[in-house]
């Protein structure tokens, strides 16, 4: 409105501004007492109010009207049915903060109109400069640099206001950047992240304050996001400013998709590599190690194996987390499997954090390392909500089988366990229905089972081994066994 009421020949005079900086769609003519079925917001309406003589209180009605249909302002030509504004529709204006102007006789309606079009025309040219402008200046960016960073640090350059990208869990891994970084709430967007992450990649999220507005939108081209771009813009944002974000949200995704598929390329080497380990072939598992895209973890002298289970998405996090800190890591058999430094190490608490039950092996040399993964998986299963991590050390070297000694265990172990011939079904139910103090609803839920197969299974294992395990000494015997044998 302030630039439509700056044109020196048009003369209009303004009474009553307030917002001065309303956007103008179009201009309407009418002399209609309601015009508003007619309208579609962001007019300027202009009228010589040939209806309205005589108005005292209608005009409060005629201007709420206006205000209900988001018509930008009102002029009104004067000098024929009104000499100059009436007093009540300056102070309905006033009070409903509605722009109000007068147009002098000598100014033609139609001028008006040409004028505005000519300057809303000139605004959508600029408008799409600085649309194109943004697009080759955030393309350019990313065909230079294989560099998130760069391409964020160019976007809040563009909005003049500040830009970062975070994780799920809304920690900044590139930014934040540009002028205005301190307005960019970070608690804010973690807190916006973690309402919409789970809606996937069509979840967007915006909000407005006194400074500006925060924009948050997910990146990635798969179902799950792999991260969010977080924008402040300070005032309204512009459709250009939306484009730019729009924008660099694609360009950012597909960033991101190409590191995913160097990614999985990699995570196919370090199967192998691992593979090749437990195989007993350490040479050519370093071989396939150095052909990792990005710098690989190094396979140390003595090894403590780790094994762990848990969701999907907890396994993939807790993948990317190992990745992140460039220890040897995969997924076989459906457990994450990962190569430890054979002293103490916090992986296995900040995998239990993430949710994932997690048994760790015995401390080998790296030729040795399957015995260290055989002795992960009982310490795995030994594991249950109220133990998440155990170790091969709590479960032998410092336990019961540590004072009967290995050949006697073993002994015991073949005995206690023969009536049962290997059944792994059977085995499998006795660990868990032990690991979880004889619940059969636990049980039942960890094996997906139904609880009535669970006690058949039971009552079954008790005829064969000719027990009961209501008797505490019977699932110590059992719990002893389980754990001696291989």
């Amino acid at each position: 409105m302030a630039d439509l009421l700056a044109v020196p020949e048009l003369a209009l005079a303004p009474v009553h501004l307030s917002p001065a900086d309303a956007e103008v769609r179009w201009v309407a003519t009418s002399e209609l007492v309601d015009p508003t079925p007619y309208l579609e917001g962001g007019e300027v309406l202009l009228t010589t109010g040939l209806e309205t003589t005589g108005w005292g209180d209608e005009w409060q009605e005629y201007v709420e009207r206006l205000v209900g249909a988001g018509v930008a302002a009102l002029g009104l030509g004067v000098g024929l049915t009104h000499e100059q504004t009436p007093e009540p529709l300056r102070a309905a204006c006033e009070d409903l903060g509605f722009n109000l102007f007068e147009v002098p006789r000598r100014t033609t309606f139609v001028a008006i109109s040409r004028t505005a079009a000519t300057m809303i025309e000139a605004a959508r040219g600029s408008l799409a400069r600085r649309a194109l402008d943004a697009q080759r200046v955030l393309t350019r960016a990313a065909l230079e640099v294989d560099d998130e960073a760069t391409l964020v640090r160019r976007l809040a350059a563009l909005v003049s206001g500040a830009a970062t990208i975070v994780t799920r869990d809304g920690e900044p891994t590139d930014g934040p950047f540009g002028s205005r970084t301190t307005d960019l709430v970070l608690d804010d967007v973690r807190s916006v992240v973690e309402r919409i992450q789970a809606q996937g990649l069509r979840a967007a999220a915006s909000s407005s304050s006194v400074t500006g507005s925060t924009i948050v939108r997910p990146l990635g081209v798969r179902s799950r996001p792999e991260a969010w771009l977080a924008v402040f813009v300070p005032g309204l944002s512009s459709d250009a400013d939306r484009l730019a974000i729009a924008t660099a949200a694609s360009l950012l995704s597909l960033s991101l998709e190409r590191r995913h598929e160097r990614r999985a390329t990699d995570r196919q080497l370090r199967l192998r590599a691992v593979e090749l380990l437990l195989a007993g072939d350490v040479r050519t598992a370093r071989i396939v190690l150095e052909a990792t895209a990005v710098t690989g973890p190094k396979l140390p002298d003595d090894v403590r194996l780790l094994r762990a289970r848990g969701t999907r998405e907890e396994t993939a996090d807790a993948l990317a987390l190992l990745e992140d800190r460039r220890i040897l890591a995969t997924i076989l058999d459906g457990e994450l499997l990962a190569v430890l430094q054979a002293r103490a190490d916090d992986v296995p608490d900040q995998l239990a954090i993430l949710g994932l039950q997690v048994g760790v092996g015995r401390a080998m040399p790296l030729e040795q390392s399957t015995i260290s993964y055989d002795a992960a998986g009982h310490a795995l299963a030994a594991t249950g909500r109220t133990t998440p991590v155990r170790t091969w050390d709590d479960l032998v070297d410092t336990g019961v089988i540590a004072l009967l000694g290995t050949d006697r265990a073993t002994a015991f172990a073949s005995s206690y366990l023969a009536p049962l011939a290997g059944d792994p079904i059977l085995l499998e139910t006795l660990a868990t229905f032990l690991r979880h103090h004889g619940s059969r609803g636990d049980t039942a839920t960890e094996l997906g089972v139904h609880r009535n197969t669970v006690r058949n299974r039971i009552t079954h294992i008790e005829t064969l081994l000719t027990t009961s395990f209501d008797d505490p000494q019977s699932r110590v015997n059992a719990w002893i066994a389980l754990q001696s044998t291989r």
